[in-house]
């Protein structure tokens, strides 16, 4: 029975192909179609040989790109193959199709007819239009989420500084994905008329948990700040919030610099305590630049106590104080002599002292330029927060 199924006629496996057949002489006219492409377009045998050229089933669209494109593209190779064109039924409507013709030449190689094959493409169509209706649809939810994420992102951190009398600020973000709310922060605030805290750090991971942990350690730093000022307290009641909240299987944690400042002279005294948190760099008015380390400071949230150690600086005249988040120092610039290619505490300390002396927002500007300049590198997203005394000629 199987060998029997296999014995069909040349001619039945023309005419009942799954694809159409159809020949035309070297000026387009139809000679030869098969049945599948007739039952497809609803025409009869007679009303197309000899009588029609395969052009006269084209749209007009593709009866141009025929006649600009496909058949001199065809006599120039001798074969086209799989484009895209729509038919013309014998009751108006289109048949998307794929077709491959091929120039059938003589003994002597002279081109004799034209050979084409087509395929029915509607499943194709419908289905590629289902595609781009589904990326159409990500595309809008994706830019519905980025919508949220901007929205969100922008309320964990504060609208504006404030103005610090004799004191110049400045801020900077670099939010590394458009899709993903980070963890890092800054704030500059009143405590009294003569003290202002700040801070800046950094939330381990991203997403809306990220976004909760951050959220809860701007209100737990300036409520602290408030009832106690000493950095290393302010830490420590951090610490013990965030441990107490995300002891469980689902840990978190923080690294972070807080700071008061207060006039102090013709400058502002600066009492630091940090928390596994890079060191801030101080850019002096006569152009060096030095890291300024607290040591000891633990990662925060981590244990039920912690140790953090503090530090004073004074900030004179012409001198700025940076604080960043290691997205900076870790961004992949393939620099040698760093790990992993990375831009390290080195290249960052190169960067400050050529900018030295500068002011904070000249330094921001500075910074924000070079972020950009990593372009994929990276991958982190990047808090700035500069603050400066004016030099007396500012």
């Amino acid at each position: 029975m199987f060998s029997s199924l296999l014995e069909d006629s040349a001619e039945d496996l023309y005419e009942n192909a799954p694809c159409g057949y159809l020949s035309t002489l070297l000026d387009g006219q139809i000679a030869k179609v098969n049945a599948t492409l007739l039952g497809w377009l609803g025409y009869t045998r007679e009303e197309l040989v000899g009588r029609r050229a395969f052009s006269d089933l084209l749209t007009v669209g593709g009866r141009l790109y025929h006649e600009t494109h496909f058949a001199p593209l065809l006599r120039l190779q001798g074969e086209v193959g799989g484009v895209a064109l729509e038919l013309r039924t014998a009751d108006g409507s289109r048949l998307p199709v794929l077709v491959t013709s091929k120039v059938k030449s003589g003994a002597d190689g002279r081109p004799q007819l034209i050979r084409t094959t087509i395929f029915d493409a509607s499943d194709r169509r419908a289905y590629e239009r289902e595609l781009l209706r589904a990326r159409q649809e990500a595309e809008l939810d994706r830019e519905r989420l980025q919508r949220l994420v901007r929205t969100l992102q922008h309320s964990l951190l504060p609208s504006s500084l404030p103005q610090v009398p004799g004191l110049r600020a400045a801020a900077h973000y670099h939010i590394a994905s458009r899709d993903e709310v980070g963890g890092d922060f800054y704030d500059l605030f009143p405590l009294t008329s003569a003290r202002w805290g700040f801070f800046l750090g950094d939330v381990c991971g991203k997403g809306a948990g990220a976004a909760t942990v951050t959220s809860l350690i701007r209100y737990t730093l300036r409520a602290a700040a408030v009832y106690d000022s000493d950095p290393v307290t302010v830490l420590d009641t951090l610490n013990a919030a965030l441990h107490q909240e995300y002891h469980g299987d689902d840990p978190r944690y923080c690294t972070a610099i807080f700071g008061i400042l207060a006039p102090d002279g013709d400058g502002f005294s600066i009492t630091l305590a940090s928390g596994g948190h890079p060191p801030c760099l101080l850019l002096r008015a006569d152009g060096t630049a030095d890291y300024q380390p607290t040591p000891n400071g633990l990662l925060i949230g981590i244990l039920p106590s912690a140790t953090f150690t503090s530090r004073a600086i004074h900030l004179g005249p012409g001198d700025t104080l940076l604080l960043y988040t290691d997205g900076l120092t870790e961004a992949r610039t393939g620099a040698t002599g760093t790990p992993d290619g990375r831009f390290g505490d080195e290249a960052l300390h190169a960067f400050a002292t050529r900018l030295a002396p500068t002011t904070a927002s000249a330094a921001v500007a500075a910074l924000a330029g070079l972020l950009e300049g990593f372009g994929t590198g990276l991958d982190d997203d990047t808090a700035i927060l500069a603050l400066s005394v004016p030099s007396p000629g500012e």
